[in-house]
């Protein structure tokens, strides 16, 4: 039964209107599916309010770690791990053997910050290499395909489909990492904007930054978030330039760094930064126009490969087929 459905489905004369059909509910839900999302500010800020709140529980217990001099943790620190995610990791020792500073450092730029994250991360990179490996046993040797080819070739195939899924977390991370880096990167000129009228009005640095978050958050979530747990940190840590450089490091971005940098100094030597922040956020703004010119002039060269695929053939069809069904008209008279 399994072989006749196969069969029946890659069979030339369904295969077509299957994969026209796969194509149609893609392009359908592409277009659709930003309708239908709901917006996650209320969520995202809610997690930095925790994220502060952890922030300040580990200060707590640091602090009282010193006082007492005997390095133990507090018992008041809260836990909101999944008990048998975290169960498993600890047991097979995934930590150790799949992440490093490197995997925490891409899972903070991508958002996900918590315990919690990092053991469902390294769950997914140790249980979907062995089910991508089940999948393509069943498609190549239960479901008969690729019978065509030696047996190593198939082999080689399941193989091939268990390392990309054991990559396939690392590109979900990767990809979203890089949403959030563009919405941070699209939304910055204009936080640092609203951060320049919030210093030259005399506000401190916690405070404007705690406004902009407020008032950036329509345009950028993520850089709202950021904004919060910075400010979180300069409240709670003992050194203000780790608060800074955190910040700089979270996002990844070149342009933040900079502005963290310029703020470190001015923390440091007691330098006005007003007059930073308006240079870097004209910066930010020539570097966001270049990037756009340089995708505009990379343009023509992408489209030249589909005008030669799609429009020059029916081009050449509509100026040539008249021609050529009146010549046949005229051979056949």
């Amino acid at each position: 039964m399994i072989s006749d459905l196969a069969s029946s489905i890659m069979d030339p004369a369904n295969l077509v209107p299957i994969l026209i059909a796969i194509a149609v509910f893609a392009t359908l839900f592409t277009i659709l599916a930003p309708y239908f999302e709901k917006g996650d500010l209320d969520t995202r800020m809610k997690s930095a309010a925790l994220e502060r709140d952890e922030i300040r529980a580990r200060e707590r217990a640091r602090l009282n770690a010193e006082q007492t001099r005997n390095g133990q943790k507090s018992a008041g620190l809260r836990s909101r791990d999944n008990a048998s995610v975290r169960g498993i990791v600890e047991q097979l020792n995934l930590k150790d053997a799949l992440a490093d500073g490197a995997t925490i450092a891409k899972l903070r730029a991508a958002g996900y910050r918590t315990q919690n994250s990092l053991n469902m991360f390294l769950l997914a990179r140790f249980v979907l290499p062995f089910i991508f490996l089940v999948a393509a046993i069943v498609y190549v040797f239960v479901l008969e395909n690729l019978v065509d080819k030696p047996l190593t070739v198939r082999i080689l195939a399941c193989i091939v489909v268990a390392y990309i899924g054991f990559y396939t977390p690392n590109m979900f991370v990767s990809n979203q990492a890089g949403k959030r880096q563009a919405s941070i990167k699209l939304a910055w000129p204009d936080a640092l904007d609203l951060m320049l009228i919030c210093v030259e009005s005399g506000v401190s640095i916690e405070a404007a930054l705690k406004r902009v978050a407020e008032e950036i958050a329509v345009q950028s979530t993520a850089l709202a978030e950021e904004f919060v747990l910075t400010t979180a940190e300069l409240s709670y840590l003992q050194d203000r330039r780790m608060a800074f450089e955190n910040l700089g490091n979270r996002t990844g971005l070149e342009m933040v760094k900079s502005v963290t940098q310029a703020l470190i100094q001015s923390e440091r030597y007691g330098t006005p930064i007003a007059q930073a922040l308006r240079v870097l956020a004209q910066e930010s703004r020539d570097q966001r126009m270049t990037e756009a010119e340089k995708k505009a002039a990379a343009l023509p060269p992408k489209l030249t490969v589909p005008m030669i695929l799609f429009f020059l053939p029916v081009l050449v069809g509509v100026i040539l087929g008249p021609a050529a069904i009146q010549v046949m008209d005229n051979f056949g008279g």
